[in-house]
């Protein structure tokens, strides 16, 4: 598998990094800083790893060179991953979009009920135990 770059349609100059279908960094024009120091900036890493404190970053002059340094550092990081981390950060993923879908569809979270329930936008009821399991069973393809 590559890495592949795709533009944040959001922000000029900024491109997000990709292994799959995980983020696994990015690479931006700096913001605000002076213009005698480097104007590009990257970061890699991806969750979990990265609330482990697993993320490197760094400046560069060019475009160019923020790219090559990203795949350099890259290159260290991806042989300390394991299979579990990349099932971890789709997990999060599954259940950040289905947390915002059931808030865009004004359904309350079991941990906004007084008694813990509630009933996700595709019919199941819920329990503030049973959520996890539920977006795993029934929601993974939102990531």
């Amino acid at each position: 598998m590559e890495l592949t770059r795709r533009r944040n349609p959001e922000i000029p100059d900024c491109w997000h990094v990709y292994y799959g279908d995980t983020h696994v960094g990015t690479i931006a024009k700096r913001a605000g800083v002076p213009a005698d120091v480097d104007q590009w900036g990257w970061d890699c890493g991806f969750y979990p790893r990265s609330h482990q404190g697993h993320h490197p970053d760094g400046t560069a002059a060019t475009f160019e060179i923020a790219r090559a340094e990203f795949e350099r550092a890259w290159l260290e990081y991806l042989p300390q991953c394991t299979e579990a981390d990349f099932t971890e950060n789709r997990r999060e993923r599954a259940f950040t979009a289905w947390k915002y879908k059931m808030w865009g569809t004004r359904r309350q979270l079991p941990t906004q009920t007084t008694d813990g329930r509630s009933r996700c936008f595709c019919g199941a009821e819920l329990t503030i135990a049973s959520v996890p399991e539920h977006v795993r069973s029934a929601h993974m393809d939102m990531a």
